[in-house]
């Protein structure tokens, strides 16, 4: 699993949901990720259909000479937001975001544009979907920090779905058994990006 590379701020129009493109250091790491990963032996790659995951895979599937199967079920939770602001840009002082910063609200609506169960479940089926689909095969899914998050957490057996939080371009690594084990084998990988997530 390989969260989006760095996104721009976007608002969407009223009744609309926002879908941000990458940034331009968002570019470079998606560059830099499928750099890494072209030598990983990679038969088949995933996307969440929003466009930050779609493009962030776009650069390995040039590589590879792949296609990129795109998932519903693996857009983020947020995604019915009318704005998204990227973490490094939040500020008390902007409305889009100052909800965060109040420790007395509910942020339940915010984070899970249709609830914490249904994205709970929605994830679990993608992922399954994407198991089911290749066996004996090594598979890029390119998704979202909350999706890797809350997947990790129905692995692991976590109750916060916010205390496994990854980085742009973070890899995680899980390895899916046709006996129904998944063993996770690495959380967050950054060494590939870690010159451009810090600029």
């Amino acid at each position: 699993m390989i969260r989006h590379a760095r996104p721009v701020r976007h608002e969407a129009p009223e009744g609309g949901s926002a879908d941000p493109v990458l940034a331009e250091i968002g570019h470079l790491q998606a560059q830099a990720t499928a750099g890494y990963l072209g030598h990983e032996g990679i038969d088949h790659i995933v996307s969440s259909s929003m466009k930050r995951a779609l493009q962030t895979a776009e650069p390995l599937a040039d590589r590879l000479g792949l296609g990129v199967e795109m998932l519903d079920d693996l857009r983020e939770s947020d995604h019915r937001s009318q704005i998204y602001v990227p973490s490094e840009e939040w500020s008390r002082d902007d409305p889009a975001v100052a909800h965060y910063y109040d420790e007395d609200r509910d942020l339940s609506d915010t984070i899970f544009s249709d609830g914490y169960e249904e994205f709970r479940d929605r994830v679990g089926r993608g992922f399954e979907h994407v198991i089911r689909s290749n066996r004996s095969r090594t598979v890029a899914v390119f998704c979202h920090g909350m999706v890797t998050g809350v997947y990790l957490q129905i692995l692991l057996g976590i109750d916060d779905p916010l205390a496994l939080l990854v980085d742009y371009c973070g890899i995680t690594r899980v390895a899916a058994s046709s006996t129904g084990v998944r063993t996770v084998r690495s959380v967050n990988e950054t060494h590939h990006v870690r010159h451009l997530l810090e600029r």
